[in-house]
């Protein structure tokens, strides 16, 4: 990502890392509502004596129906969506992973600074 003149990989600066987590922050803070996990397609059995679900030759079970799985503090939550709700949820899903996506890089920014500023020995840029 950061190169010199030359065209070989270089140690970015402390500034060019600090604005790379400053182009990061903006990023998250246009981020609207999120949420965790994915949806997917379920096909279920009713129960009901007679019913096509039931057929022991032909079953065919009703579905789909759309249904979001997450895992929240240590728990395992599934929930059926409403149709006109798919969307939605799934855009939110798309925004949880890009706040995942940009925090993991600020990390990683965040860890490259450190070691440049406090270990690396050489001064602040």
């Amino acid at each position: 990502m950061w190169s010199n003149i030359s065209g070989m990989k270089s140690k970015p600066s402390l500034k060019e890392l600090e604005e790379e987590i400053a182009l990061i922050q903006k990023k998250l803070r246009a981020i609207g509502p999120m949420h965790p996990g994915s949806v997917s397609l379920q096909y279920q059995v009713c129960g009901k004596k007679g019913c096509k679900c039931q057929d022991p030759t032909e079953p065919r079970r009703h579905g789909p129906y759309s249904k979001l799985f997450y895992v929240h503090q240590g728990k395992k939550v599934c929930r059926f969506i409403r149709a006109d709700c798919v969307a939605q949820v799934t855009a939110r899903i798309q925004a949880y992973k890009t706040f995942r996506k940009l925090t993991d890089r600020w990390i990683q920014l965040s860890i490259k600074h450190a070691q440049a500023e406090f270990f690396s020995g050489r001064t602040r840029q």
